[in-house]
């Protein structure tokens, strides 16, 4: 793979604002992405999903601007927006000429928000109905509910989706609670700004002075999360719900982002199921799993706190002898990964080279590239250090971390279609 390393530069304003960028000449565009460090975790439960209706009330007017969209698309740019447990980010792709707009438009919804009932309605509507669209009318649409109730104490955030809990935690969303989220976690200090495309780090930084310098710092809600609170026995729960094909989740307990065994975990994940080589498509799908699972995958949701490693499959028979046989199958695999001398050289060299693969296509567009660089710069990493981090990994660190998950972590399995 190439070697080239990704040009970076760096500032940070007096309010607090972190300004990060890339230039990319090859293109006549240019992204700019805006994270905020705020998400489902700075929730209470008993009121859930304001992350993600703020994400939405973000494009509902602002101070000097009552229609964002209109202006962006006068620009020739387009826009949208993404929240999870941890983060809410905002990005934007224009003509590199007219990157102005995008300052003009980001600073002003930072500055403060037009706080208008007729939007707060409207976007209530919305998110309500894309709960419904989501997580009620559609098959398996509650597995995150059940799966996240049943890992996660009831207290700790990570216990419901980014969602909510419910669509009446939507509804009963007030002006007042608007404005108390505002002004708790959007600020310049609380936010990191990411400019990627065909502009120069002068003159990001001389808008970004512009147009962010005089937004006030504000005093960001203090986050105190409980523990986990993880089982402490093996969990199985049916759902009592009507599927078009049986389906099984099992989900393990797995460590917080930037550790180790969170860098070791996600090769595990890539080890079983990544490509036609992996071991859940040589040793479940044509091996112990054939004729009684259809496909199956692995992946981590990765999150800034504990999370969980996801196992999925997709089953011929829902029988529950069936669904008994296929979690045994799907950990079993797993559990091999502890055998050290299992794991092949070939074989992890494969799984770092497809992650390298992944994730230096992804970084060719400026896009992506703006979202990760907002990203590393909340962690403190470096983009041009990420493949070698990865490759530092060793075959031991991998095969105890899998011991950790697969022989001495309880898993919740969630099965869907069992008759």
């Amino acid at each position: 793979m190439s070697n080239k390393s990704f040009n970076v530069n760096k500032a940070v304003l007096p309010n607090g604002l972190k300004l990060v960028h890339s230039y990319d000449g090859t293109v006549a565009m240019a992204a700019v992405n805006v994270l905020y460090n705020v998400g489902t975790r700075d929730e209470k439960r008993d009121l859930t999903g304001m992350a993600h209706l703020f994400e939405h009330l973000m494009f509902g007017g602002s101070v000097n601007v009552a229609d964002y969209d209109s202006v962006l698309s006068a620009a020739g740019g387009v826009s949208n927006a993404w929240t999870n447990s941890d983060f809410t980010n905002f990005y934007e792709t224009v003509p590199a000429q007219n990157i102005e707009s995008v300052f003009y438009l980001e600073s002003d919804r930072m500055l403060g928000l037009a706080f208008n009932e007729q939007s707060l309605e409207v976007q209530r509507g919305v998110v309500i109905e894309e709960f419904k669209q989501t997580c009620i009318d559609v098959p398996y649409g509650d597995c995150f509910h059940r799966l996240r109730r049943l890992m996660y104490s009831l207290e700790h955030p990570y216990s419901w989706p980014t969602i909510g809990l419910v669509p009446e935690h939507i509804a009963k969303v007030t002006m007042a609670d608007v404005r108390r989220w505002f002004y708790s976690h959007y600020a310049p200090n609380n936010a990191i700004l990411a400019v990627s495309g065909n502009v120069s780090f002068e003159s990001v930084l001389n808008l970004a002075e512009k147009w962010f310098g005089d937004i006030p710092a504000r005093n960001i809600k203090k986050r105190e999360l409980p523990l986990p609170g993880f089982p402490t026995e093996r969990i199985i729960e049916n759902a009592d719900s009507d599927v078009p094909v049986p389906m099984q989740f099992i989900a393990v307990p797995m460590s917080e982002y930037g550790t180790k065994r969170y860098f070791a975990a996600d090769a595990i994940t890539d080890l079983l199921s990544a490509g036609r080589s992996s071991r859940f498509n040589s040793k479940v799908l044509y091996g112990a799993g054939k004729g009684l699972i259809v496909n199956c995958d692995a992946s981590i949701i990765g999150s800034e706190h504990e999370g969980m490693l996801l196992i999925t499959a997709r089953l011929n028979d829902n029988a529950a002898s069936s669904f008994e046989e296929s979690a045994d199958i799907l950990l079993n695999t797993a559990q091999e990964l502890s055998l050290l001398d299992d794991i092949a050289p070939i074989e992890l060299e494969r799984c770092f080279n497809t992650f390298e693969s992944n994730f230096r296509f992804a970084n060719n567009s400026y896009m992506s590239r703006a979202q990760n660089l907002a990203l590393c710069e909340y962690h403190g990493e470096s983009m041009n250090e990420t493949v070698s981090e990865r490759r530092r990994l060793t075959a031991e660190e991998i095969a105890k971390e899998a011991d950790v998950l697969f022989n001495n972590t309880y898993p919740v399995i969630l099965n869907y279609g069992l008759r």
